[in-house]
């Protein structure tokens, strides 16, 4: 299964933007490849850049590197609630009070890959435990339904639009 499989009623209109980054991998090897690559791609940064802002009250590059760390495990579960059956429909999240509070410019990059890898490889295994019928399972958040399936390649397209953002704008 890959991401052109998941249908419009999957995801709400927002998320379409990362659904198509997520490329033509099938979830799992998605996941994978996307791990080695943002990896790669944070440890090619020069060290003075990560602490570099484009604009005032922009985000740093590590407050971008903690985003993907807090919004994977936010997807994670909200993977694992709509693949449980819990049909309680769940909140959404304040990305920027996020930020502001994660200190991520007082951590190194080695800490922020190290923490970023063992979510990565929660997600993975997460998800391989999932079958095609869990896959499919709707749940409700942030006021809008989405499926398991579409989770997943949000979690890799969501991470592609914010390398492309640091690339156009940070490098």
């Amino acid at each position: 299964m890959n991401a052109s499989q998941i249908l419009e009623t999957e995801y709400a209109p927002f998320y379409a933007n990362y659904i198509n980054k997520s490329g033509s991998e099938g979830l799992i090897s998605g996941l994978e490849s996307s791990l080695k690559e943002v990896l790669a791609f944070f440890n090619s940064i020069p060290e003075d850049k990560l602490g570099f802002s484009y604009d005032v009250g922009k985000w740093t590059i590590k407050d971008i590197m903690q985003h993907l760390i807090d919004s994977e495990r936010v997807f994670a579960y909200r993977a694992l609630r709509f693949a449980r059956q819990d049909k309680t429909p769940l909140p959404g999240f304040e990305e920027n009070a996020y930020a502001q509070t994660a200190q991520a410019n007082s951590k190194s990059r080695e800490d922020l890959l190290n923490e970023y890898q063992l979510v990565r490889g929660s997600s993975i295994m997460l998800f391989k435990s999932f079958n095609n019928d869990i896959l499919k399972l709707i749940g409700s958040a942030s006021n809008s339904d989405m499926s398991v399936r579409a989770i997943g390649f949000v979690i890799v397209g969501h991470e592609k639009h914010h390398i492309d953002i640091i690339k156009s704008r940070y490098l």
